[in-house]
């Protein structure tokens, strides 16, 4: 039985040489030389004025999971439209049951202003 790990074994010990292998290198070939250009924020070419360190609202972070969740949705809906007409009536029940939750999800967010950011 527990022969049968050692190939798994193997494969985790390679690949944490590996890793560290490269890490090992890149530090070698390319040791850091610090500029105060180089040690500058760098957003979009655009030199950064006031605090790099600025807070954002937590409206800003509801937004971005509101977004990641209904973006998700995608993510069950299309390998369920490439199969529609082989998966019949109860799949499409049950896609329908899914995109009506996540309607009245969003209909209760932008309800209570949680799409707005002002």
């Amino acid at each position: 039985m527990a022969g049968s790990y050692v190939p798994l074994l193997i494969l985790f010990t390679a690949s944490a040489v590996a890793a560290l292998g490269f890490v090992a290198i890149s530090t070698i070939l390319n040791p850091r030389r610090p500029t105060p250009q180089k040690d500058m924020p760098y957003e979009s070419g655009m030199i950064p004025l006031g605090d790099t360190r600025a807070r954002f609202s937590v409206k800003f972070y509801v937004v971005a999971i509101s977004f990641i969740v209904f973006d998700l949705e995608t993510v069950f809906l299309i390998p369920w439209a490439v199969q529609v007409r082989e998966l019949g009536w109860s799949a499409f029940l049950a896609v329908t049951l899914f995109v009506m939750v996540l309607a009245v999800g969003l209909l209760y967010e932008w309800k209570k202003g949680g799409l707005e950011w002002d």
